[in-house]
C-alpha cells in the first residue's frame, strides 16, 4: 500500500524543512506551506491529503482557524496540532475543537512519527488514484447524481434546518446525517442516532426523553433521555416512518416548542438540536396512508436530500471496491489490490438490492476468499455469478457457432492473461514463463484486451 500524503502547515521555513525530513524519510508524500492561507489554496488544488500537520501560532491565520476551516469541506480529515512550550492548555482545547492529537516543542522524530501512525490507524488513507472530487466524509462517489448530493450536504449543512434524508435500505443515509453534522456548527457537540423501530411504546420514549427517579417501577434513579444529551447538538431519527403515531405528537409537540419533559417530571426542559430524518419507505405514501403525520412531515422535510440507488450511480462501483479494499488492506496486511476485469463487470451489471451496504459485504466476503493479489470471478456471490453468467449466455445465444465460441475464448483469453499477470507483478518474463507462451504474445494480447496494471 502506497504511504499517505501529508500537508505540514508552518509559519517558520526551519519546521517545514525538519517535517519534510522526518517524515519523507519515513517514507510519505509532504507537501508544505508557510501560512494558514496558503494551505487552503493547496488543499483546494489537491483534494488527495490523508492528514494535515500544522503548527498553533502562526500569524494571519492560526492553527485553530485553520481546523476550522479544514473541516468545513474535509471533515473526517485528521489534523495534528503542533503547539509550543508552555501552551498544553491551549492543546487541550484543540482536541477538543476537533484536532485529533498535539504535540508540544520541542518533540523528537519518534514521537511524531508515532503521531502520525495513530492518526492514520483510525483514519486510513484512500488508495492514490483515489484522490480528488471522490466523496465527503466517508461518502464516495465521483458520478454526477453524487456530486449533486455533496453539493446539496454542503449547502445546507451550516444551518439549523431540519433535513429528510431518503434512499433506499444500504445507500448510506446515516453517512449523509453525519456529513450534515460534521460540516455544521455543531460538529464539536454530541450526534445522537435513534433508530425509531427498534423501542416499543413507553420504553421509546423513556430513552428520547428520560425519566424522573420513582416515575414507574424500576426508576430507581433518575435518567436524562437521548434528546436531551443532544442539546446544542444533532439528533438522527432513523427510520422515522416506523414511529408510533402517539409518540409522533409528542415529537411534533418537542419541535415546535423545543422542550422535553421526562416522565414522571413537571417541569419542561429546553433543548437546542436540529434534527435529521430518514426512511427507506415512499414518505409521501406513509403520509397520505396516514403512517406519518402530516403536520410532523412538513416540519421535518424543510430539506429533502435523497440518495440515489447503487445501481443509478454503477459508474462509482469501482471506486468503491477500491476503498472498501484499501481498508481491508490496510486491517489484514493481504495485500489484495486487483479486480479482474470479469468480476469488476459482473459487479457494475448487478442490480444491488442491497445498494452500497451489499457491495461492502460482496467485496469483504471476495477478499477472504481470494488469492492475493486479485479478486477473481469465481470469488463473487453465487447470485452475482448466475446473474453474469445468464448475462453471457443471453450476449452470445443469438450468434453463429464459430462468433460464439471466438467470444467465449476471448474471455478465457482475458481473464486467464490479467490474473496470470496480476500474481507475477505484471513481469512480462515472469508471467510468460510461467504460462509458457512468449512476450510477443502477451504484449499482443495486452493490447489487444486493452489491460491495465492497477496502481496503489
Amino acid at each position: 500500500m502506497a504511504k499517505a500524503k501529508i500537508l505540514v502547515v508552518d509559519d517558520e521555513q526551519e519546521m517545514l524543512v525538519n517535517y519534510q525530513r522526518i517524515l519523507g524519510k519515513a517514507g510519505f508524500t509532504v507537501k508544505a506551506a508557510q501560512s494558514g492561507h496558503k494551505a487552503l489554496e493547496i488543499m483546494e488544488s489537491e483534494n488527495s491529503f490523508s492528514l494535515v500537520v500544522c503548527d498553533l501560532n502562526m500569524p494571519g491565520m492560526d492553527g485553530m482557524q485553520l481546523v476550522g476551516e479544514i473541516k468545513k469541506d474535509h471533515a473526517h480529515l485528521p489534523v495534528i496540532m503542533i503547539t509550543g512550550y508552555g501552551t498544553l492548555e491551549k492543546g487541550i482545547e484543540a482536541v477538543k475543537g476537533g484536532v485529533f492529537d498535539f504535540i508540544e516543542k520541542p518533540f523528537s522524530s519518534k514521537k511524531l512519527l508515532s503521531a502520525v501512525d495513530h492518526a492514520l490507524e483510525e483514519f486510513p488513507p484512500l488508495q492514490d488514484d483515489l484522490t480528488s472530487d471522490i466523496g465527503l466524509g466517508n461518502l464516495i462517489g465521483r458520478s454526477k447524481e453524487m456530486q449533486q448530493v455533496f453539493q446539496l450536504i454542503r449547502k445546507v449543512a451550516y444551518g439549523n434546518a431540519n433535513v429528510m434524508i431518503t434512499g433506499e435500505s444500504g445507500c448510506g443515509k446515516e453517512l449523509v446525517a453525519h456529513s450534515l453534522h460534521n460540516l455544521s456548527a455543531r460538529r464539536n457537540q454530541n450526534f445522537i442516532p435513534i433508530n425509531c423501530g427498534a423501542l416499543p411504546g413507553q420504553l421509546f420514549e423513556s430513552e428520547l426523553f428520560g425519566y424522573e427517579k420513582g416515575a414507574f417501577t424500576g426508576a430507581y434513579e433518575t435518567k436524562t433521555g437521548l434528546v436531551q444529551l443532544a442539546n446544542k447538538g444533532t439528533v438522527f431519527f432513523d427510520e422515522i416512518c416506523e414511529m408510533s403515531p402517539e409518540f409522533q405528537v409528542k415529537m411534533l409537540r418537542m419541535l415546535e416548542e423545543r422542550t422535553v419533559r421526562r416522565i414522571g417530571g413537571k417541569t419542561e426542559i429546553p433543548v437546542d438540536i436540529r434534527v435529521l430524518s430518514a426512511t427507506n419507505r415512499d414518505v409521501e405514501s406513509c403520509v397520505e396512508n396516514g403512517i406519518l403525520r402530516e403536520d410532523l412531515f412538513f416540519r421535518i422535510n424543510t430539506i429533502n436530500i435523497q440518495i440515489p440507488p447503487l445501481r443509478e450511480r454503477s459508474d462509482d462501483i469501482p471506486l468503491l471496491v477500491r476503498y472498501f479494499l484499501g481498508q481491508l488492506n490496510h486491517k489484514y496486511q493481504r495485500q489484495i489490490h486487483q479486480v479482474d476485469p470479469a468480476a469488476m463487470d459482473s459487479l457494475m451489471r448487478y442490480e444491488w438490492p442491497g445498494n452500497v451496504r451489499e457491495l461492502q459485504n460482496v467485496v469483504e466476503r471476495a477478499y477472504y476468499l481470494a488469492s492475493p493479489p486479485v479478486i477473481m470471478a469465481c470469488d463473487l456471490p453465487p447470485a452475482i455469478q448466475a446473474a453474469e453468467e445468464r448475462s453471457q449466455r443471453m450476449n452470445w445465444y443469438h450468434l453463429p457457432y464459430r462468433d460464439a465460441k471466438e467470444k467465449v475464448f476471448e474471455s478465457f483469453e482475458k481473464d486467464y492473461l490479467y490474473y496470470q499477470l496480476c500474481k507475477y507483478d505484471w513481469n512480462i518474463s515472469r508471467t510468460a514463463d510461467a504460462c509458457e507462451i512468449d512476450r510477443r504474445t502477451i504484449h499482443r494480447l495486452i493490447n489487444k484486451f486493452n489491460l491495465r496494471q492497477d496502481t496503489d
